[in-house]
């Protein structure tokens, strides 16, 4: 692959999740009410960080969990023969909390759809909101977040790259060709 440009720097992204944090606390006035739950690999970093964003803003620090899609997905034998399943890591209920799901990149929203499944496998939360670092569009479900870091149109020929330092050793987005 071939890279064609850095969407977002390091500053750029804590620019962006400072942001959306503003937007997460003005919607929901219960932050006490409000847990982040990132989606295993890049969404988890990205659910704690605005997670302590929230916190500087309100003073009020929201629960935070990991969730594991991998056995609701629609695609699990395209993905591997046998996947590596991991327990959610919520270690408190969702029931009638709004739960805000963090992830790194949408595209055609079937990521979305499954941790969906996965949040209604654990309770019954009052609402579910949805941040995504990057929309890239090519939606195939009718899915759409309620938070985003930046928009950027792609072709299916393109690929975005999200590294954070947690994951990564880096923090950046990149825009790469096939």
């Amino acid at each position: 692959m071939r890279e064609k440009a850095i969407l977002l720097d390091a500053m750029s992204v804590e620019r962006a999740l400072m942001r959306v944090a503003h937007q997460i606390a003005e919607k929901n006035s219960d932050v006490g009410g409000l847990c982040l739950i990132g989606i295993k690999t890049r969404g988890v970093p990205l659910a704690a960080r605005i997670a302590k964003n929230i916190a500087d803003i309100t003073g009020v620090t929201p629960q935070v969990g990991t969730l594991d899609i991998s056995l609701y997905r629609d695609d699990l034998t395209k993905v591997a023969d046998a996947p590596i399943v991991r327990e959610p890591q919520i270690p408190f209920s969702v029931e009638d909390k709004t739960v805000v799901l963090c992830d790194d990149v949408i595209y055609t929203g079937r990521t979305i759809r499954a941790a969906m499944d996965a949040i209604m496998d654990a309770g019954r939360p009052a609402r579910i909101q949805l941040f995504e670092l990057i929309d890239r569009g090519h939606r195939e479900l009718p899915i759409r977040p309620d938070f985003v870091g930046k928009n950027v149109p792609t072709s299916h020929a393109e690929v975005i790259t999200v590294r954070l330092d947690e994951t990564d050793g880096e923090t950046c987005v990149k825009l790469l060709e096939k």
